[in-house]
């Protein structure tokens, strides 16, 4: 095994490492984060390479695709250079997956991006995909190689139990997610509310109403990513003024664009629990008080364990 991280996950995929010599037996030869280096041309171009060798090896590559242009095309080559380098298997470690939400055409002459992209890794060379909570779970099918698909459930469901809190109900910010509410309404044993929705253009709701009883509610709302926040605090506001004690949110994927953290700040969200997949925004005039970070990094490195040991993974789940 080999792992290796392209620049916009390095510090994930060090964690990653860090615990897969956790669960090694003393004794055993510690892992270590493979040597890369990218060239860059004064174009913009540039040029990942190994600085060490890969023959023969079951290689991973570390890399969320946000912002996903560069980060695509940066794995892309990183994966054709493990696969030209004389690697046995090179897998995709994507935490992040961009482009999901272009998951069909919802609209006339439209592209649809997830399956590109699906295409783009396969034509690069991946011999299997690793990522996390996909905007549709069906987007696993539009790829021709295995798909490990990770659920931050794992690790929030944990957090939402610790807090302790009474009338506890869980939301869905949108029609889309109901199935992940339900899934996660059904592990702790509460009832269900569901945000429905109308938007003006991509990123601009205009209006938001809620279903299910929410009066005197604890509200987790749990979602797969918040980009600029805006349905997410929107969703918020509307539950508190139906009487809601509390609202708190869990969101997989922290995009965080645009006025995102302001928004945050202004709502009436009290906290909101995101994973580490993307690293927050690395400024220190950034108000991030409400912001708790919880780490993917165990669970990946569990699957990718047995993934490479060829060992059952379906224990990790939660349905």
């Amino acid at each position: 095994m080999e792992l290796f991280a392209c620049r916009a996950s390095r510090d994930f995929a060090c964690k990653v490492v860090d615990e897969l010599n956790k669960s090694k037996a003393s004794g055993d030869i510690p892992l270590h984060l493979g040597a890369s280096e990218v060239t860059m041309f004064s174009d913009g171009e540039f040029q990942p390479a190994f600085t060490e060798s890969v023959r023969g090896a079951t290689v991973f590559i570390v890399q969320s695709t946000y912002p996903p242009t560069e980060n695509l095309m940066e794995l892309l080559l990183t994966i054709d250079a493990a696969k030209r380098a004389s690697a046995d298997k090179v897998i995709a470690v994507m935490p992040y997956f961009g482009w999901a939400r272009q998951d069909r055409k919802d609209k006339p002459r439209v592209p649809i991006g997830a399956k590109l992209v699906a295409n783009l890794l396969k034509a690069a060379g991946a011999d299997r995909v690793m990522t996390c909570d996909l905007h549709a779970d069906q987007i696993q099918g539009f790829f021709d190689i295995p798909v490990d698909h990770i659920y931050a459930s794992y690790v929030f469901l944990p957090y939402i139990q610790s807090m302790g809190l009474d009338n506890l109900s869980i939301a869905a910010p949108d029609m889309g997610g109901a199935k992940r509410a339900n899934t996660y309404a059904k592990f702790l044993g509460c009832p269900v509310v569901i945000c429905h929705k109308s938007r003006e253009k991509a990123n601009v709701v205009s209006s938001i109403t809620a279903i299910g009883e929410v009066e005197g509610k604890n509200i987790v709302i749990v979602d797969d990513m918040i980009d600029t926040a805006g349905t997410l605090c929107k969703a918020a506001d509307v539950l508190m003024s139906k009487g809601a004690a509390s609202v708190r949110a869990c969101a997989t994927h922290p995009v965080l664009s645009g006025k995102a953290y302001d928004n945050i700040n202004n709502s009436a969200l009290k906290e909101v629990i995101v994973t580490d997949t993307i690293p927050l925004r690395a400024d220190p005039s950034v108000d991030t008080s409400k912001i708790r970070v919880i780490s993917m990094a165990a669970a990946f490195a569990r699957i990718i364990d047995k993934v490479y040991h060829y060992a059952p993974i379906s224990t990790e789940f939660i349905y």
